[in-house]
């Protein structure tokens, strides 16, 4: 199986695209950091210049059979989520809906010539269950709920668009759970035992789950055990 890994260089992505090689995969990657090669494209994903680099790529490679997009943002050094609405500012929203959506259309957009009625595709966009409307009884946590409701949102519309296309196709979004990383660090002290997952965890979860993707999980969001969750 041929896959490609963007947001490589984050911790989930990085344990998948390792993970897949170990088991024989042919891996590509995409991250804005590394020494490009045959099989590794440094590139910004946020930038609309992005789908091209990225098309260009991939018509030198072939056709990939899954695709897993990790791209995503929470917090950086000069924000973290939202406690209240006196916290949220439109500079802050914008940077979540830029990482958190923006980066996974332009990669479905390079993408997209290579998906064909005879070269379906599984596509794994990483999402959140903080960004299903119907489970948020907690509040808080703007700019990244609203950019993950409206990621779930995306991938919901592409599963029917490359389900029409090329069927056989499934495209969906996934909460990997919660796993150690820079990501997650700042709020690991409130998470129950257990449920703090090792990136080789994790990705050997959604691995799976990848792999025995069906037509009925199409469009969905998925839990990290392939579950489905409410929109």
């Amino acid at each position: 199986m041929r896959v490609l890994v963007a947001g490589a260089s984050g911790a989930i992505g990085a344990a998948i695209a390792e993970k897949l090689s170990d088991e024989g995969d042919q891996v590509l990657t995409i991250s804005r950091s590394g020494e490009p090669s045959s099989t590794h494209l440094v590139c910004d994903l946020t930038s609309a210049e992005s789908a091209d680099q990225v098309s260009r790529f991939l018509a030198e490679r072939g056709p990939v059979d899954a695709v897993f997009c990790c791209t995503g943002i929470l917090h950086g050094g000069w924000n973290m989520p939202e406690k209240s609405l006196s916290q949220l500012t439109a500079e802050w929203l914008q940077q979540n809906m830029l990482v958190n959506v923006q980066t996974h259309i332009h990669l479905a957009q390079a993408v997209a010539p290579q998906v064909t009625r005879t070269a379906p595709i599984k596509w794994v966009s990483l999402s959140a269950m903080v960004g299903s409307i119907e489970d948020n009884g907690l509040g808080g946590w703007y700019s990244y709920r609203m950019s993950k409701a409206a990621l779930n949102m995306f991938i919901r519309n592409l599963s029917i668009e490359w389900g029409r296309k090329a069927p056989g196709s499934v495209v969906v979004a996934q909460h990997p759970g919660t796993t150690e990383s820079a990501l997650s660090k700042p709020f690991q002290a409130g998470i129950a035992d257990g449920k703090l997952y090792t990136q080789a965890q994790t990705a050997e979860r959604l691995i799976g789950v990848m792999r025995g993707l069906n037509a009925a999980q199409n469009g969905r969001l998925l839990h990290w055990d392939g579950s489905v969750i409410p929109f």
